[in-house]
């Protein structure tokens, strides 16, 4: 563990990678007062205590040619609005949008009907309520969720859109792709933008022959192709502890049917993905002159893949589906029966079905093998062009091959909660802690963007006596398309440094 003179030094210029040579300043020392006096001045507590972010919102915003007025619930940066307009699952030869359509070919129409141009804007009723999430959910917060106003945000997720296409959907099942928007941490895996893509399917009681819903479904589940994948799923259809049937709308039979066909619908989607992505190594081996009978071992097995029970506000019972790959099980989607609340809530409660939700980004980082979630954005033509002529032609996927290997630059930045924060100790009766990491994560994307490859906390440290609470995070600057001087990098955390006091009120050590 770090002490708190360590805490209290991390802010000495540094090498990037190093930090330079330490030295320690004896208590009460005139040299040591000054210094400190000089380090904190721009970035105290008093300094601080200006207004947060949202009280100085802009009174409207614009997003995709609409206005929305704001209120102090607003917290969308600059930086994530200005991705709103980027859609990269409709952008020609993109690794997203290419998984998008691969996606789609395994739900073909007329049975399934594509919607890939959805407004990001919804309200907190569409994002949250209509799929019955609790008053006191944690997605509901402003440290998860982006803000326009009270009632209107960036939606979370695609399944926003479920009740209205239950309602107006002209045939029995639908894909929704669309980018969403969480505040989250920042390294490779995590980014405040997204895309998603939600599929349902449907069948009515009042349309099937003879009203007989669970044969309706057996006759299309017989007309789903097969395949030769390895799949484990040991437990039974639902389970009435720990995943419910929803008994006082479905028979058991029914249930049954719906999961039935849910499971092999999704496990064709898997393979197709999958299978592609073996065969774009393998045209990648032959290009670099590997003959087939280098293929590997684990590269000749069929794919695994196995059901795990899971738990979702809008579906029961409910599974998530795991791929072994590269010798470890991958969480690759969820889904499960559709609450019937939510197709009584479209005006359709003779409606049955299941519904799954997935992440584009996820996805195309396996089938492309592309390492940081960041690349996605880059407009650099030596990631572009890798996939150029893929989006007509799948059998030109390859995998990504990266064009530059950059060095990482880590500082490190420490500093005291505020004392009237929650977080920060010696408070009482205080609801809730006004202090969150989400936080921290959207200042230093605001300021550094990009050039950011993770943030990690490396230290905590709780006074004895006050019972204040100091955090040290290690901020690890790297671009994916240039080498970061130490001057540059040294500016950008400086910024970040008095952004954090600044806006959340920190006082830095």
């Amino acid at each position: 563990m770090i002490g708190p003179r360590g805490l209290a030094a991390a802010l000495r210029p540094c090498v990037c990678g190093r930090p330079s040579t330490p030295f320690i300043l004896q208590r009460g020392s005139p040299l040591r007062s000054l210094l400190v006096r000089t380090l904190r001045a721009p970035y105290s507590s008093d300094a601080a205590a200006s207004p947060p972010a949202a009280t100085r919102a802009p009174k409207t915003v614009e997003i995709n040619g609409k206005t929305y007025a704001t209120d102090p619930w607003f917290n969308i940066s600059p930086t994530v609005l200005s991705l709103t307009s980027r859609k990269l699952h409709l952008q020609k030869d993109h690794p997203v949008a290419i998984t998008r359509k691969i996606i789609e070919s395994v739900f073909p129409g007329p049975t399934y009907q594509y919607y890939n141009e959805i407004d990001p804007v919804v309200s907190t009723h569409e994002n949250f309520d209509s799929l019955g999430f609790p008053p006191d959910h944690p997605g509901r917060a402003r440290s998860d969720t982006y803000y326009i106003n009270k009632d209107t945000l960036l939606r979370t997720h695609t399944s926003a859109h479920e009740v209205e296409l239950f309602r107006t959907a002209q045939s029995g099942g639908f894909l929704i792709s669309a980018d969403v928007y969480r505040r989250d941490e920042v390294d490779r895996s995590h980014y405040p933008v997204f895309h998603q893509m939600e599929g349902a399917r449907f069948w009515d009681r009042n349309k099937v022959p003879n009203g007989d819903l669970a044969a309706a479904v057996r006759e299309d589940l017989a007309r789903l192709p097969t395949h030769n994948m390895q799949v484990e799923d040991p437990n039974p259809p639902f389970h009435p502890d720990r995943n419910p049937l929803q008994a006082e709308h479905h028979t058991a039979e029914e249930a049954s049917a719906v999961a039935a066909h849910l499971k092999r619908s999704l496990e064709l989607m898997v393979n197709e993905i999958f299978s592609r992505a073996k065969a774009a190594a393998a045209a990648a081996k032959a290009q670099q002159g590997q003959t087939p009978a280098a293929e590997s071992e684990a590269d000749s097995e069929p794919l695994r893949v196995r059901w795990v029970e899971a738990y979702f506000p809008f579906t029961s019972p409910s599974w998530e589906l795991e791929v072994f790959h590269e010798g470890a099980w991958l969480e690759v989607l969820g889904c499960g029966v559709s609450k019937q609340a939510l197709h009584a809530q479209a005006g359709a409660p003779s409606q049955v079905g299941w519904a799954f939700g997935i992440g584009l980004e996820r996805v195309a980082m396996l089938l492309f093998r592309i390492p940081d979630i960041r690349l996605f954005w880059s407009r650099d033509e030596r990631f572009l062009g890798q996939f150029r002529g893929a989006g007509d032609d799948w059998s030109r996927i390859r995998p990504f091959v990266p064009f530059s290997k950059h060095p990482p630059c880590w500082k490190d930045v420490s500093f005291w909660l505020r004392g009237a924060s929650a977080a920060g100790g010696n408070v009482k009766g205080v609801a809730g802690a006004d202090w969150h990491v989400n936080d921290l994560m959207e200042v230093v994307r605001d300021v550094a963007g990009d050039s950011v490859e993770d943030v990690r906390l490396v230290d905590e440290f709780t006074h004895p006596a006050t019972g204040r609470r100091s955090l040290c995070y290690r901020i690890n600057y790297r671009s994916l398309e240039r080498t970061l001087t130490n001057a540059e990098t040294n500016a950008m955390h400086e910024r970040v440094v008095r952004e954090l006091a600044e806006r959340l009120g920190v006082e830095i050590r």
